[in-house]
């Protein structure tokens, strides 16, 4: 595990983070949505595949797990704070998404850690 927490593109957790931001930004496509809804989850799923990309290539890069898990935080939040909770599809969507994206982020951090620590003894 620790051989693959320090390589670049290798660890699991980052690319679930990438598939889910993914995911938030195309669900207009197949959920009903309103602007602040569709906005809302295009913003933040590109952020959080961004911010995937990044712990992908970096990965002793501790802050993109903390980033992980604000934005999961914030697009679960997000239907109540931009008023789309009727819009039951997308409401789920950025609810469950956004939850994983949480979890896996914390879950993610001890990995992070190690590989920061890691990566300063070299």
């Amino acid at each position: 595990m620790a051989e693959t927490s320090t390589r670049a593109w290798m660890r699991p957790h980052d690319w679930a983070e990438v598939v889910l931001g993914v995911v938030a930004v195309l669900s207009f496509l197949w959920v009903d949505t309103d602007n602040a809804a569709m906005w809302t989850m295009i913003v933040l799923g590109a952020l959080i595949a961004l911010d995937g990309l990044l712990s992908l290539a970096m990965p002793g890069l501790v802050y993109g797990e903390g980033v992980q898990v604000v934005l999961g935080a914030l697009l679960f939040i997000s239907p109540w704070v931009m008023s789309y909770t009727d819009l039951t599809a997308a409401a789920w969507s950025a609810w469950i998404i956004g939850g994983l994206t949480l979890v896996i982020g914390a879950a993610a951090l001890p990995v992070a850690n190690s590989a920061h620590r890691m990566a300063g003894q070299h």
